[in-house]
């Protein structure tokens, strides 16, 4: 924090107690889940730690935005700490939902795990007492000595070789005691970045605003090591792309102990898995691959004008590789073309892909649906609707969506929407129930993005973009029931689970597109008045390819997403 100084509080924020906010609990208990190694086991190894996540807390210090409501905080300690267990900082929540926020607990593992599979183990010791704390930040202007109401934000200060791992909180100028928390032997840590801001307040006594934000791994993904610690950063004058001051835990257990097994794979499955809701207006609907398969989809390559009908396991479709562009799949070209375009609901299921996150501490199951057509987009200028139409049409349609579990407990955690090349992950305490605790997602009409509520959502700004809109019907898949594991590849070689071959297809689901695309925008374009002609150019201009007409969707693995992490 060098350079920094200590905030003063100006008059549009009230530090007086609040409303304790409550917490979050799922509609329905966690189940017992089928028999295993670590899962759900409450204490995962991360080699020379120990760790548990603490989900319990007593509030310390909070602030209300007397202006804006929503911009409001209370931070945290954790208890009910088992003994031997040492705090790494406290946690930070808004106050836009209930309570539902960790963070980890750590105790050195007596006997540290050795081998050629761990990592080298040093004679240090994995966790240590800071020597002194730093005042990071504080509203209180020592000016009258009434310290009444104030935060004082405190940076543990590591000795030689260690990482602080989060930030304390107070209500008075004393320094917490040395034995609040420990810091972590560099070697057992990895860098970690900031994401997600909790609070904004603007300061009159500096000249950057002060800001609270949750943290994360810089590097996740699935082969990735580290892990969310569940405590926050805050600063008065960090800029986006310094490296901050603490850091997360690594794994180095590459046994990933924690991670569930099949049969607890499909427990999970279906004890979690969400209806699917398409619009009630849909007519491009989600069918299975061999459904799709055996209606005449057709395999096209390079140079060859007549296509080639396609096993329905997909047994031919060339594999491997990456997409070199010398093959493609298109819908029929008979008189079944349209009859195959439209979909098949009841032979639809989600293809899963289960795998590790956050350091093998949650598991993500990656739920993929498959459409045979994405219909044309709806474009929302202000209040006028103009349904084009080709624009946004492509053949065969990739969506997904995201659960997260905490491999502590088996608790679902979030869930990722994905929406077109983005997305969003929405806490469980914000997501609707349809039954126990199974979510829905609503699925939009012609695009088939990911939507935690139904609605109209715009994918644009200023009243101008492509509409998504989501609703309830009689359209649906539950995926706790109608799914299929197509891969899980910390399981290793000995599992039963055999990905299929159509998912080593990572060429083109769709041939190029050879209409006009921009044409028909143009068009639209010099229709529309002066004043927002330049606004919407500069969207037509952001538009994916596929929604352009320049190229086809390629499939779930050939995702950035099938290995890393989702677009947060």
């Amino acid at each position: 924090m060098d350079g920094c100084k200590c905030f003063y509080w100006n008059t549009n924020y009230d530090v007086c107690t609040t409303p304790e906010l409550q917490p979050f609990t799922l509609p329905s208990p966690i189940p017992q889940w089928p028999q295993g190694q670590g899962f759900g086991t409450g204490v995962i190894c991360l080699g020379q730690l120990d760790v548990i996540q603490i989900t319990n807390f007593e509030s310390v210090w909070n602030c209300n935005s007397s202006k804006d409501k929503k911009n409001c905080a209370t931070f945290y300690k954790p208890v009910d700490i088992p003994d031997g267990f040492f705090s790494l900082g406290h946690y930070s929540q808004s106050h836009d939902q209930l309570l539902h926020g960790f963070v980890l607990v750590v105790r050195e593992v007596g006997a540290p795990k050795t081998g050629k599979n761990f990592h080298h183990v040093t004679e240090s010791p994995a966790l240590t007492r800071p020597l002194d704390y730093t005042l990071a930040c504080s509203t209180d202007d020592w000016g009258d000595g009434n310290h009444y109401g104030c935060g004082y934000f405190w940076l543990p200060q590591p000795a030689e070789g260690y990482k602080p791992m989060g930030y304390l909180v107070s209500s008075s100028p004393e320094k917490p005691s040395l034995e609040e928390v420990r810091c972590v032997r560099e070697d057992l840590t990895e860098k970690c970045e900031t994401c997600n801001l909790i609070l904004h307040m603007d300061l009159k006594s500096v000249k950057f605003p002060f800001r609270v934000w949750e943290t994360r791994p810089c590097r996740r993904g699935m082969m990735e090591k580290g892990v969310s610690v569940g405590t926050f950063f805050c600063s008065s004058c960090w800029s986006s792309g310094d490296e901050i001051d603490i850091a997360c835990l690594k794994n180095l257990d590459p046994t990933l102990h924690a991670m569930p097994n099949l049969d607890q794979v499909h427990a999970l499955i279906k004890h979690y898995g969400p209806t699917v809701f398409f619009h009630p207006d849909e007519i491009y609907l989600p069918s299975s691959l061999s459904w799709f398969f055996k209606n005449g989809a057709l395999l096209y390559k390079k140079g060859d004008l007549v296509g080639m009908s396609i096993d329905p396991m997909g047994l031919n479709l060339p594999c491997g590789g990456s997409n070199d562009r010398e093959y493609w799949i298109d819908l029929p070209k008979d008189g079944n073309r349209n009859f195959v375009k439209l979909g098949n609901l009841e032979s639809a299921e989600l293809y899963v892909h289960v795998k590790p996150a956050l350091g093998g501490t949650f598991t993500d199951i990656v739920m993929w649906v498959f459409c045979p057509f994405n219909g044309p987009a709806t474009l929302k200028i202000g209040v006028l609707n103009v349904a084009l139409s080709k624009i946004g049409g492509h053949v065969c349609d990739w969506e997904h969506y995201t659960l997260r579990i905490s491999n502590f407990t088996g608790e679902l955690w979030s869930i990722y929407f994905s929406q077109h090349s983005g997305g969003e992950w929405v806490d469980t305490c914000n997501l609707e129930f349809i039954e126990g605790n199974k979510a829905i997602v609503y699925s939009s009409k012609n695009g088939h993005a990911s939507f935690p509520h139904p609605g109209n959502f715009l994918q644009g700004s200023l009243g101008i973009g492509v509409r998504n809109d989501a609703a309830k019907s009689k359209f649906y898949v539950d995926s706790s029931l109608k799914y299929e594991v197509v891969a899980a590849e910390y399981l290793g070689d000995n599992t039963i689970i055999r990905e299929p071959n159509w998912l080593q297809y990572m060429r083109e689901w769709g041939p190029r597109l050879v209409y006009d695309g921009r044409s028909e925008l143009d068009k639209l374009i010099h229709l529309l008045p002066i004043f927002i002609r330049c606004s919407v150019e500069n969207l037509v201009n952001k538009f994916p390819a596929e929604l352009c007409g320049e190229a086809g969707p390629t499939g779930p693995k050939e995702k950035n997403n099938w290995f890393g992490d989702e677009r947060w």
